[in-house]
């Protein structure tokens, strides 16, 4: 018998190794940049050389590679892009400023909405142009967003509301209407400009107040110019009891006629209010169309023309007066008889 051999063992399966897979390209985030690289390149090999070197100076976000060439190409189109925006808009905002069928409050909406409509279409268009992958900013996406909503919530607010009060007309560039100032001081100015976030006034002082649109919206606005410009002044008058009231009538009539800027039509008139204690009160009226020049100035012309007309028609006016009457007791009559006393010693002394 022939020994038996051990059996060998069964060998595993041969199997082949297991390669790492292919490292996933890492895409570029401005795809414009690439475009311009390589046809530059193909025009000139020194230049492409260059485009190279600045192009190895990169980082990655994510799987998207920034390059200092790519930032280099985003800052001249961004720069193209608003040069041109600005010179659009300008012209736009020439050729609507000819445009004469459309009043100043007309003119000044199609100027906002052509603005923003252009501004609006150069961001897309440099966007188009740079080819740019915006998955590149999903990071920054929520931050932006919260950005949004909360730091430029009023800023929009403003827009949209001037926006609103040009299309109803119910302020407009020129209009004069009542403002109030941080002292709660009440003063009037004229509307010289309605910007993106607030309306400028300028009051007779030259201060300009910056009211923001939206305080416009939602608060009572006094605009002395919405349907009419005719303004009506009110002067107060006090003359004394024993003068001629008509005389004195027809005299204020007559001051107020000569002012230059009051209107003839409505005709000024005098209105008595109520018998004072010193004076007899009256309330002249007279209309003015040019609010703007002031209304201060108005009221001290009347005033300073019916001083003189006074002063040749011998009308008085009234200082402030009281009358006291002390009633007969045994105290007074005391007080009296002590005060003569008094001053008789003093006499008799002095002789």
């Amino acid at each position: 018998m022939k020994p038996q051999t051990p059996a060998e063992p069964p060998q595993a399966p041969a199997t082949d190794p297991v390669s790492p897979p292919p490292p996933e390209p890492v895409a570029e985030a401005v795809k414009g940049a690439d475009g311009l690289k390589e046809a530059v390149s193909a025009k000139s090999h020194t230049a492409g050389g260059l485009i190279d070197t600045l192009d190895s100076f990169a980082i990655s976000i994510g799987d998207s590679r920034i390059s200092l060439w790519d930032t280099l190409v985003v800052m001249l189109v961004i720069a193209s892009v608003l040069a041109l925006a600005f010179l659009v808009s300008k012209l736009a905002r020439l050729a609507i400023r000819r445009m004469t069928r459309l009043d100043l409050a007309q003119r000044l909406l199609a100027d906002k909405l052509v603005t923003l409509a252009i501004w609006a279409l150069a961001i897309l268009i440099g966007i188009d142009i740079l080819g740019i992958d915006l998955t590149a900013l999903a990071v920054f996406s929520g931050a932006f967003g919260l950005a949004i909503g909360f730091g430029l919530q009023k800023t929009f607010g403003n827009l949209i509301a001037g926006i609103i009060l040009l299309m109803d007309r119910s302020i407009k560039p020129g209009d004069v209407i009542a403002v109030t100032d941080m002292a709660g001081n009440e003063s009037f100015g004229q509307i010289r400009k309605i910007g993106i976030r607030a309306v400028s006034v300028t009051t007779r002082d030259q201060r300009e107040y910056l009211i923001p649109n939206e305080n416009l919206m939602v608060n009572q606005v006094e605009n002395w110019s919405y349907s009419s410009k005719n303004v009506r002044m009110q002067v107060p008058v006090g003359v004394s009891y024993s003068c001629d009231l008509r005389l004195a009538e027809k005299l204020m009539l007559q001051a107020a006629g000569e002012c230059p800027r009051v209107l003839k039509t409505p005709a000024p008139s005098v209105w008595l209010t109520e018998y004072g204690d010193s004076s007899v009160n009256f309330m002249i009226h007279c209309w003015i169309t040019d609010p703007e020049e002031g209304v201060g100035n108005i009221r001290s012309d009347v005033l300073k023309t019916l001083w003189w007309l006074f002063q040749e028609n011998a009308i008085e006016i009234p200082f402030p007066q009281r009358d006291i009457n002390f009633r007969n007791n045994e105290q007074f009559e005391q007080l009296i008889a002590a005060i003569g006393q008094r001053m008789e010693a003093g006499g008799s002394q002095e002789k």
